[in-house]
């Protein structure tokens, strides 16, 4: 892992262009699913390649409305800032954030994608924190989390973040979704927003 993390690549600097469409925007990367049998398997595999799991993270890895694909699937992620989706102010509601990104044909992906793309993104810049574009997965004692894949220089992490509807988020944050016109398999349930 020391060797992928020698390999820094630039950090991610927003476009002053808005976004028009889920369309014109290039896959940023496409990662695999359903490599793993179920959600303590993948920990396990964040665990030996020495990546970090938050609690929240922990916690919502452990629900049972985390589901893992049965079959595996190559799914094409893209990656947008709240501010390219045309989203204005500083901060805005995660709501509006993801009713922006709807309205441009983005759609919501997978929980499985935060811990998956975690694995598959060793060479992660630090400072670069992405937000899982994802339905929140609710703690046991039922507040909203979403996931985060990040690295806040003291390594890689898979992080879970507050949820709720009206929880601001600088419009500068990079997502990560799908496009909703995708076809996904079965399996994988998609929610739109």
């Amino acid at each position: 892992m020391q060797n992928q993390l020698a390999r820094k690549t630039v950090p991610f600097q927003p476009s002053q262009r808005l976004v028009t469409s889920a369309n014109v925007v290039p896959v940023w990367r496409t990662i695999a699913t359903g490599t793993y049998p179920d959600s303590l398997a993948l920990r396990n595999a964040l665990s030996a390649i020495g990546c970090g799991v938050g609690g929240l993270a922990a916690e919502i890895l452990a629900r049972p409305a985390f589901i893992v694909n049965a079959g595996k699937a190559d799914i094409e992620l893209l990656a947008v800032s709240a501010a390219e989706l045309g989203v204005q102010g500083e901060t805005a509601a995660l709501r509006q954030i993801y009713a922006a990104a709807q309205q441009l044909g983005f759609a919501l992906a997978p929980a499985e994608i935060g811990p998956q793309l975690r694995l598959q993104y060793l060479d992660q810049p630090i400072g670069e924190f992405l937000i899982i574009g994802m339905e929140p997965i609710t703690t046991w004692t039922g507040d909203p989390v979403i996931l985060t894949v990040a690295n806040g220089g003291a390594g890689l992490i898979l992080i879970g973040q507050e949820g709720h509807d009206d929880v601001r988020i600088s419009t500068a944050s990079r997502f990560i979704f799908v496009r909703s016109d995708r076809a996904q398999p079965a399996s994988l349930s998609r929610r739109s927003f």
